[in-house]
């Protein structure tokens, strides 16, 4: 059974949530879908709208959160399963709204529902499912919650606009908001930065960094064969490092780089310690994305305030995200891609110019802002009365 902890009262305000409890349903605080889950209940509990916060989590979990909510609910049904479905509602119960962060949203939930669908990976060619139950879940799944939600919420335009046309969903039902960067990812540890990952790694050595999850539409193996390419025609002794988790793909891609003979070149590090991430990212001689598809792209966005220039994919969110201040290649190309590390490699103005570029784009997105638009959100769905004034799709929608 669901086990309720309640914690410390917040005083309420005059804004429109006041009085008001959002649950949200936070067990799954790992990889991009964890960093945005918990980023967005830490910046909405520092907001002045008055919205009272429950969060449900795992047992595992609960201590990161605990801080940033009201109550929690402890529930430790996996995600993606049929538990779930009845857990999570019951979890919820009581509350106003309940916000879930993933498209596994509780298709019986009575309440106002509110849905983040980050993209549509699991249901295009890029996303190679070669699993047919993977790609059957994900489908139904999306399809439903798409229509069961009172509203959408997204990372990009990009990835509304495939909302809109593989789900059927009017655009008017859907919001684009921007993720935000982490204080922790800041220009300042660059000073640090080389010691701090040599004492982490035992290692001292120029490289490239990729911040990626080991999987089909990361595009790792056309990485590998343009950095191949790039160290067969310049002997440089900048290495590659691979920051991501992954299951089969990881194998091939150490049996990709034994045949390409570039083994003792790149180095793949599956789990690193809390805090590490900003350093390896501020140590970096540049930060390479070589994406197929991105529903927004954190590394891209946490590179930039790191002050590591960014060379990335010119697909999908990607240069909704970089702007003008990353250098993009063709992800199907690995000749192009190889070209683009040769040039920024050898241009230390380059660099400096994206350098200054970047931290310059990454000041356009914060967490609190994406908290007071999510909160805007949350108001007009509680208040569809308001909707035929302001509605959705107007600020909301463009961003």
């Amino acid at each position: 059974m669901p086990e309720t902890l309640l914690l410390t009262d917040a005083p309420a305000t005059s804004a429109s949530l006041a009085n008001y409890e959002v649950a949200m349903d936070a067990r799954w605080l790992h990889t991009g879908l964890g960093t945005y889950t918990y980023n967005l209940l830490k910046a909405l509990s520092t907001s002045q709208n008055g919205v009272r916060l429950r969060a449900v989590v795992s047992q595992e979990n609960a201590g990161r959160v605990s801080a940033f909510c009201q109550s929690l609910r402890i529930v430790e049904s996996p995600i993606y399963t049929i538990r779930e479905q009845f857990e999570i509602p019951k979890a919820a119960r009581g509350c106003d709204l309940l916000h879930v962060p993933h498209y596994n949203a509780p298709l019986l939930y009575p309440g106002k529902l509110v849905v983040s669908i980050h993209d549509l990976i699991h249901l295009m060619p890029e996303g190679n499912n070669r699993q047919l139950s993977v790609f059957a879940y994900a489908w139904t799944m999306l399809h439903l919650a798409a229509r069961r939600a009172d509203h959408i919420v997204t990372g990009s335009a990009h990835a509304k606009q495939e909302i809109v046309e593989r789900l059927g969903v009017p655009g008017s039902k859907i919001s684009v908001i921007y993720h935000g960067v982490s204080q922790d990812f800041q220009d300042s540890n660059r000073e640090t930065a080389p010691a701090v990952v040599y004492s982490a790694l035992g290692r001292q050595f120029p490289y490239m960094l990729c911040v990626s999850a080991l999987r089909p539409h990361k595009n790792l193996a056309r990485l590998l064969e343009a950095a191949h390419r790039f160290w067969e025609r310049t002997h440089s002794n900048c290495e590659l490092l691979i920051v991501g988790t992954g299951g089969p793909e990881k194998a091939q891609l150490l049996d990709q780089c034994g045949r390409l003979g570039i083994a003792g070149k790149v180095t793949f590090l599956a789990d690193v310690a809390e805090g590490l991430l900003p350093f390896l990212y501020a140590a970096a001689q540049f930060l390479v994305i070589p994406s197929l598809m991105e529903g927004f792209g954190l590394p891209v966005l946490e590179a930039m305030a790191c002050g590591t220039p960014v060379l990335c994919s010119n697909t999908s969110s990607l240069p909704e995200v970089g702007g003008q201040a990353v250098l993009y290649f063709d992800p199907l190309n690995p000749e192009e891609m190889a070209n683009a590390m040769q040039t920024l490699s050898a241009s230390p103005e380059m660099r400096a110019a994206l350098r200054e570029k970047g931290l310059q784009r990454a000041q356009n997105f914060s967490w609190h802002e994406s908290a007071r638009k999510h909160a805007e959100v949350y108001s007009e769905v509680l208040h569809p009365a308001r909707t035929t004034v302001s509605g959705f799709g107007s600020s909301h929608a463009r961003n």
